[in-house]
């Protein structure tokens, strides 16, 4: 904008949740100034999101929050699908074991705790200025925009605008994207406690697969522990939001006393996608960008996908290090992966959300026969790896997640940096600014890393910064074909 009153920044962020804090985060440990702006005028205080993966305590681990972060956690060592008499129709197991990510598989959280962690962090980042009681109310395809703020219309040019804020997002409906609906919508009455005898509850993650009233029931961090039952037909959100109504859900599980109850909410638990993730200078990250039922655990893990992948993109383009075509690539590789996702999880809620006594009747009887079948556990589920985009198409193990070793209290990622990495057998110089790393200097993860290359034929590997594998070869080849993906028809990036 012309307006000499205007702030300027690298990267805006509209939306202070954890996808927009934590690309903040990412961004500002690149050099990159990053203004955020949140409407509400402080944070919500009460729980949403039950879960994170390992992947995504990564992340926190690249922006210094693993720990903090996990120290508030809790873990179910299962999650099993059950039917209205117990009878277990589904289960997956080994969520509390240390995964590709270097964590626990499965991590319930306390979500206010993991937002007071990432502002303490944004707090201290000399890149990052958070503005509360923003709320935007123009921009235009140069990614420039105007709010109203407590003191009066302010505006913001920015060279990026990533819209974060949310499933009802301010910025998408600005740019004019639609949506593309999955066809699963369910209303669902959230119960969230604080624990006050933990010994009267489950101990694991459970969906009772009840035609009278499909229910679920999970750990969550920080003392708490949540329900959720599903709204039959002809009921109203105000007759389950009882309080009544709510102490008769809760009386089979015998926790009065046992639990203090912190929120009730309704909610539609809907599979959502917008058509476009990208206008221009303008992009679409988490709830913004797709929505999915909660079966899968995997809302606000999505959503810091989007992060890692955006940040190091935007990074390089803001530094002048990449063409901007980099950034057509945040779709293409993000999308199918959200969409797999989506699947899984409307395929649990599928499983789950059957009220007609004959259809349940069948759906158990399948089930418990396949089971039976094949009565070995179900392991946790895997999520794709990246297809197309920019990674070296053709060589072994491009576009996999990249495992993190563990040795003691020791984590590959805390070795080797924000990357990107090429690992190879043999020592050799930096090219291009791409750090080597050998096997010879890789410590305690020495045998790990010789197993990857092994397993792929494989005289060097680059990863990517967001540990995802850009390609296999010999370490040359993969700088020079890395910077020159980055590079080409790289323009010079015109500041305002």
């Amino acid at each position: 904008m012309n307006s000499p009153k205007a702030d300027e920044c690298d990267v805006l962020i509209v939306g202070a949740g954890p996808t927009g804090l934590t690309l903040a985060l990412l961004l500002a440990r690149r050099g990159v100034k990053v203004i955020v702006a949140e409407r509400a005028p402080e944070p919500y205080s009460l729980p949403r999101a039950a879960h994170i993966d390992h992947q995504i305590v990564r992340v926190f681990q690249e922006i210094g929050i693993a720990d903090e972060i996990v120290a508030t956690c809790r873990h179910s060592a299962r999650y099993d699908f059950l039917t209205a008499d117990g009878q277990v129709l589904l289960r997956l197991d080994g969520a509390d074991k240390i995964a590709a990510g270097g964590w626990r598989s499965a991590n319930m959280i306390h979500q206010p705790s993991i937002e007071r962690a990432l502002r303490r962090a944004v707090a201290a980042a000399p890149n990052i200025e958070l503005r509360e009681s923003w709320r935007l109310t123009h921009l235009n395809e140069d990614a420039d925009a105007t709010f109203d703020t407590p003191d009066g219309p302010r505006s913001i040019a920015a060279h990026f605008l990533i819209g974060a804020d949310g499933a009802r997002s301010t910025v998408r409906d600005l740019i004019e994207v639609g949506i593309d609906d999955l066809g699963f919508e369910e209303d669902w009455l959230i119960v969230d406690t604080i624990v006050r005898d933990a010994s009267r509850l489950p101990e694991i993650n459970l969906q009772i697969c009840d035609p009278a009233r499909p229910t679920t029931s999970v750990l969550m961090g920080e003392g708490r522990h949540r329900w959720e039952f599903m709204l039959k037909p002809g009921e109203t959100a105000g007759e389950l939001l009882d309080d009544g109504m709510i102490e008769r859900l809760l009386d089979p599980w015998d926790v009065r006393g046992a639990v203090e109850i912190e929120r009730k909410a309704v909610y539609r638990f809907s599979a959502r996608i917008a058509e476009t993730w990208q206008r221009g200078r303008i992009f679409l990250a988490g709830d913004a960008a797709h929505q999915m039922p909660p079966f899968a655990g995997q809302g606000l893990c999505s959503g810091v996908r989007d992060a890692a992948n955006l940040a190091w993109k935007l990074a390089a383009v803001v530094h002048g290090d990449a063409g901007t075509h980099i950034l057509e690539t945040y779709q293409p590789e993000r999308e199918p992966n959200v969409r797999a996702i989506i699947d899984l999880a409307m395929m649990m809620g599928r499983i789950v959300c059957i009220t007609d006594p004959a259809a349940a009747a069948a759906r158990d009887a399948q089930m418990l026969a396949a089971r039976a079948a094949n009565a070995s556990a179900a392991g946790a589920a895997a999520f794709p790896d990246i297809t197309t985009g920019l990674i070296a198409l053709g060589t072994a193990g491009a576009g996999a997640y990249f495992r993190q070793p563990v040795a003691g209290a020791h984590r590959l990622d805390d070795l080797l940096g924000m990357g990107p990495w090429i690992v190879t057998r043999e020592p050799a110089q930096p090219i291009g600014g791409v750090k080597l790393v050998s096997l010879g200097e890789a410590g305690p993860f020495t045998q790990d890393l010789a197993q990857w290359l092994d397993m792929h034929d494989a005289e060097a590997a680059l990863i990517r910064a967001d540990r995802y594998v850009f390609g296999s070869g010999s370490p040359r080849e993969l700088a020079e074909r890395y910077l020159s993906v980055l590079s080409r028809d790289a323009a010079v990036l015109m500041r305002s």
